[in-house]
């Protein structure tokens, strides 16, 4: 597992991102910040589009995203072809989205979770490997065709 974590918010999410970053730090990863860099009102997709092209690109293994609600932020990241982002809103999501999607993002909610559910979301992912077999055909066939 990449020991760089990149991660990006909106205003929203910055309160949330700022404290998973340190979090994550504390654990021994280092942490790519895309942005935003203050609780000051911004556009999520001018934060959302940098990490999600990184990661279609290959360029990072995984990361971490969040806005108010984990929506705006998740179709975002959702429209590039290498990019399966799940918004998760508690360890079991989380969990399901690497086992059986193999899920590269993960979205979080940020006015509807607790740091602690945060970080609890974080660990699950993180702990859990995709499972491949019938999932691995399924996550073959999300891409769209061209």
């Amino acid at each position: 597992m990449s020991r760089i974590i990149p991660m990006a918010s909106d205003h929203a999410g910055f309160e949330l991102k700022e404290h998973l970053k340190k979090y994550l730090e504390n654990k021994g990863f280092t942490i790519e910040d895309f942005g935003c860099n203050s609780p000051d009102s911004v556009d999520y997709p001018d934060m959302i589009h940098p990490i999600a092209k990184k990661i279609d690109a290959g360029e990072y293994e995984f990361g971490f995203i969040m806005c108010g609600s984990g929506n705006g932020v998740s179709m975002v990241a959702n429209k590039y072809q290498n990019v399966r982002c799940a918004l998760c809103w508690n360890e079991e999501i989380a969990c399901l989205a690497k086992q059986h999607n193999n899920a590269n993002i993960v979205a979080l909610p940020a006015r509807f979770i607790s740091q602690q559910e945060a970080e609890n979301i974080v660990d699950a992912y993180l702990n859990a490997s995709f499972e491949g077999g019938r999932h691995q055909r399924r996550v073959e066939k999300i891409p769209a065709v061209k």
